[in-house]
């Protein structure tokens, strides 16, 4: 409860208003092996994740292929049903709103997909794809609502009685912008939006989300593993690894502090040389455990250059260890934090 606690008074400390609270998520696959499927296996993809989206706010989560981003971002929008903890929409628990409550909800929380072609139906104009949402919910719109969400995200009206396959991968990737803001939603989860485009498209995309999330206050879920965009877009961000975070704070990966998010700002490209520090880098090693077998204690001690025997025999709480608001996963990072940055 201590985690919890702290999570809620960052929150309250932070300007706007909590749309979406996240406590103590976890969901679990199982699924059967061997030869005659008998055995029952457990997979812990999320393991005990609490987090809030505040309205006007982006909050990341960076980490490894595997390690349950987008499995939480299905469980915010419903996709997938949690096995234990609470996702709240304003104090509504998602899991227990009864069936019009849910479709009421869902209005409010809209997601972006990775990759834009995959995520509209080709046999459908661009009209017809961004009507839909309302169709579904019941709700009348004025006629030129579709040339106007176009116009919106950067489009031209005129476009609107295409198809999707005369567009490019960042012209589509606007269409669904402009779809999931058909409902005019609260959050946005935006799952890899600009992962499958061209770089010189990247930018335009993201300052396009910057500037609609200033001008509709809208709060962001950011899924991302482009840790420079992370650092450029995020009030929070939060570090994932093996279904668990293991480090969450404005500056979780400014200054970071935990052994894992360390590794992931030394593994960035850099043009300049001069910018790498040999005392300052974590080089990973080994494989990723499997969520259906994980470490005892601390999850990342099979890969951290700094675990020792306590590791494996008591698990880290997520805690400010260090005085300056972030919530860290490690026993040791007094050892880490040099003392210009260690704050008391």
């Amino acid at each position: 409860m201590a985690r919890l606690e702290q999570l809620a008074e960052r929150t309250a400390a932070r300007q706007g208003e909590a749309l979406v609270t996240v406590e103590d998520l976890k969901v679990h696959f199982s699924r059967r092996r061997g030869i005659r499927l008998r055995d029952e296996q457990l997979i812990r993809a999320v393991d005990g994740v609490s987090f809030s989206l505040v309205a006007g706010e982006t909050f990341s989560l960076v980490g490894e292929s595997g390690c349950g981003k987008s499995t939480v971002a299905q469980a915010l929008v419903g996709l997938l049903h949690p096995t234990a903890g609470r996702v709240l929409y304003k104090g509504t628990d998602l899991a227990k709103a009864s069936p019009s409550e849910l479709r009421m909800l869902r209005r409010d929380i809209q997601i972006v997909f990775q990759d834009p072609y995959a995520s509209l139906d080709p046999r459908m104009r661009v009209r017809d794809v961004l009507m839909e949402p309302l169709r579904v919910q019941g709700i009348r719109c004025p006629p030129r609502y579709a040339e106007e969400l176009l116009e919106l995200v950067g489009l031209d009206a005129r476009y609107v009685n295409r198809f999707p396959h005369e567009f490019s991968g960042g012209q589509c990737q606007r269409i669904g912008i402009a779809r999931a803001l058909a409902l005019r939603p609260s959050v946005l989860l935006l799952d890899e939006p600009i992962a499958s485009l061209d770089v010189s498209i990247q930018a335009q995309i993201m300052n396009l989300l910057m500037d609609l999330q200033d001008e509709f206050q809208l709060a962001y879920l950011l899924i991302s593993h482009d840790v420079s965009v992370v650092q450029k877009v995020s009030h929070q961000v939060a570090v994932m690894y093996l279904g668990q975070i293991v480090e969450v704070g404005p500056h979780a990966l400014a200054h970071p502090v935990h052994p894992y998010s360390r590794a992931l700002l030394s593994a960035v490209p850099s043009a300049d040389p001069r910018a790498r520090h040999a005392e300052t880098e974590t080089v990973l090693t080994g494989e990723v455990p499997s969520p259906a077998d994980p470490p005892s204690g601390c999850r990342f001690r099979t890969r951290c250059p700094m675990a020792a025997e306590r590791c494996a025999l008591e698990t880290p709480e997520l805690i400010d260890r260090t005085g300056d608001g972030r919530l860290s996963a490690c026993h040791f990072v007094e050892r880490q934090v040099p003392e210009a940055e260690n704050v008391s």
